[in-house]
């Protein structure tokens, strides 16, 4: 009966990254579109398409890190909060270091997945194009 629960809650989790990178993928568009005749400045400039996107790509993984690090700080305070809540239910209720890790990778993955379409129309647009895109 337990291990239903807990496939509840793996996929209730699942949802949840998937939900949250959709926001962060929109939240990267937007960004990109923005300041599309910045990357085509700095095109103009000299910097090569790759620095571009991964301009992009580093402001994606920043986001999703804090983001993901603000998550993992707070699981313990929320772990010590349903323990005591389910102590009746869950005797033994910790996390689990893989469970940390697991946070880690997910939002390492949110963060390039939300990256991919916006650096990569950035490292596209041509230099004309991304300054008419001000005007």
């Amino acid at each position: 009966m337990t291990e239903a629960i807990v496939i509840a809650i793996r996929l209730v989790s699942y949802v949840v990254i998937l939900i949250i990178m959709a926001v962060m993928a929109n939240t990267m568009a937007m960004a990109a579109r923005e300041r599309t005749a910045e990357y085509a400045t700095l095109k103009a400039l000299g910097f090569a398409p790759a620095t571009v996107g991964l301009l992009i790509a580093f402001e994606s993984l920043l986001l999703a890190a804090l983001g993901g690090a603000l998550g993992m700080l707070l699981t313990w305070p929320a772990v010590r909060a349903i323990g005591q809540a389910l102590d009746n239910v869950f005797p033994v209720f910790n996390v689990a270091p893989a469970t940390v890790a697991a946070q880690a990778l997910a939002a390492l993955a949110v963060g390039l997945v939300a990256a991919l379409a916006p650096a990569w129309r950035a490292m596209r647009v041509k230099v004309v194009d991304g300054l008419r895109a001000r005007a």
